[in-house]
């Protein structure tokens, strides 16, 4: 016996206070892998986050993965940390393997203690990592690092903008 409240299932018995115990009705981030995204988006990605750092005087390593989580694209800023090289590429990967932002993980851990997740491979829980979606279809993901979480956030932010603008006018 189960009952629903707004499109979540509780199984009977189970104890709404543990997160683990809710089944959703559909699968979340459930978005398909579409093509991957070509070389000539992939810089102009990187072009649009490193600007975004560069405005900012932030030093970063900024990646681009395709829909595999295989790398595309890459550029370190003059004087970006040298460990931010590897983090940058985990974190484009992450995003594109595990169709969701390396920030659904931070906060997994950081607010929901859901320390399992550090279990699965390829799992990092730092935010800077975004799914790169065309029309509907995970095309790669952007991963940057070098600085705090948060501005690892906005330049991949900046850099997601090109391709989610692009796919929201159409072309």
């Amino acid at each position: 016996m189960s009952s629903s409240k707004s499109g979540i299932t509780i199984e009977a018995g189970a104890s709404s206070s543990n997160p683990l115990d809710v089944v959703p009705d559909e699968i979340p981030f459930d978005v398909p892998y579409g093509l991957s995204i070509t070389l000539e988006r992939a810089e102009a990605v990187i072009h649009a986050a490193v600007a975004e750092a560069r405005m900012r005087n932030w030093k970063m390593n900024v990646a681009v993965a395709d829909s595999g989580g295989n790398l595309v694209a890459f550029e370190r800023m003059d004087g970006a940390m040298l460990a931010s090289i590897q983090i940058a590429q985990h974190k484009a990967r992450a995003a594109a393997t595990f169709r969701r932002p390396t920030k659904v993980f931070e906060d997994g851990i950081q607010l929901m203690h859901l320390n399992y997740l550090l279990a699965f491979d390829g799992v990092i829980a730092s935010r800077g990592g975004i799914p790169l979606i065309d029309n509907g279809a995970i095309i790669g993901a952007i991963g940057s690092s070098g600085g705090t979480d948060s501005q690892d956030e906005i330049v991949s932010e900046a850099g997601a903008a090109v391709i989610h603008l692009r796919s929201a006018e159409g072309n």
